[in-house]
């Protein structure tokens, strides 16, 4: 399978008064069609940089980005963008933040829209359309987030440490069951996250970066043995040990 998307040689540097400092240097990369690939690395080695240079928000200052759609076509992939905090405005019910990307961009179609109220019954939240965020909890209100990026029907999803603000036993539900739904879905996700067990149960490959100027140091394609492939069902998988020792490895090995 093809690439959709590949970084080559993508660089990149922060600029104040004080000076210049380099954060991205000589990232190469391709994510795949319908994979999941998780990026760790040390804090602060620019991994939020990258996906916000991946989205478009940020430009490159050295190295480009090539497309490869499947069917040949040169247009830079539909993106959805899912940050650390939720960001459902309070004024607004569920189902209000929900299709508000849709609203904004003159969509409301009704294709979209049953779209969108089945996505809440997929993901549990069809009681609570009506709802005020304040009156949801912290894994209903990333579920209600993930419906507002999956109603604009993205490409490729960029998750920026997404379950990172919730308790550690609603972290393993919620992500297990979000990126279920995604794969389900036939998304194609690049997920950020610091907790490895994560990256090793969710990602099909997992991209190291290094410590500040960021380089990619290896690139680990996950593959578990396991007859339930579900997230919370990888974590006992024979291989998962010595995944998880490997990153370790990376990821404290600066030398």
């Amino acid at each position: 399978m093809s690439n959709i998307l590949e970084l080559k040689k993508i660089g990149y540097s922060y600029h104040s008064l004080q000076g210049e400092t380099l954060a991205l240097q000589d990232i190469s990369f391709g994510i795949k069609e319908g994979e999941f690939v998780a990026i760790v690395g040390p804090s602060g080695c620019g991994k939020s940089t990258l996906l916000s240079i991946i989205a478009g928000l940020l430009k490159p200052e050295a190295g480009t980005i090539l497309v490869n759609n499947p069917d040949g076509s040169l247009h830079y992939p539909h993106i959805g963008y899912m940050l650390q905090r939720d960001h459902l405005f309070e004024w607004r019910t569920v189902y209000k933040n929900a299709i508000l990307g849709l609203e904004i961009n003159h969509m409301l179609t009704e294709e979209r829209l049953a779209h969108v109220d089945q996505l809440f019954i997929d993901y549990n939240l069809e009681k609570f359309k009506n709802k005020r965020p304040s009156e949801l909890s912290g894994g209903m209100k990333q579920r209600a987030a993930l419906i507002r990026t999956l109603a604009m029907d993205p490409q490729l999803l960029l998750l920026d440490e997404p379950f990172s603000a919730l308790d550690y036993q609603t972290r393993l539900m919620v992500s297990a069951d979000i990126c279920h739904l995604i794969r389900n879905a036939g998304k194609t996700m690049i997920i950020i996250t610091h907790d490895l067990s994560e990256a090793i149960s969710l990602a099909d490959r997992i991209i190291v970066l290094s410590k500040r100027p960021a380089t990619v140091k290896k690139e680990i394609p996950i593959q578990l043995t396991l007859q339930d492939d579900s997230p919370l069902a990888a974590r006992n998988a024979p291989e998962f040990a010595d995944y998880f020792k490997l990153l370790w490895e990376e990821m404290t090995n600066e030398s």
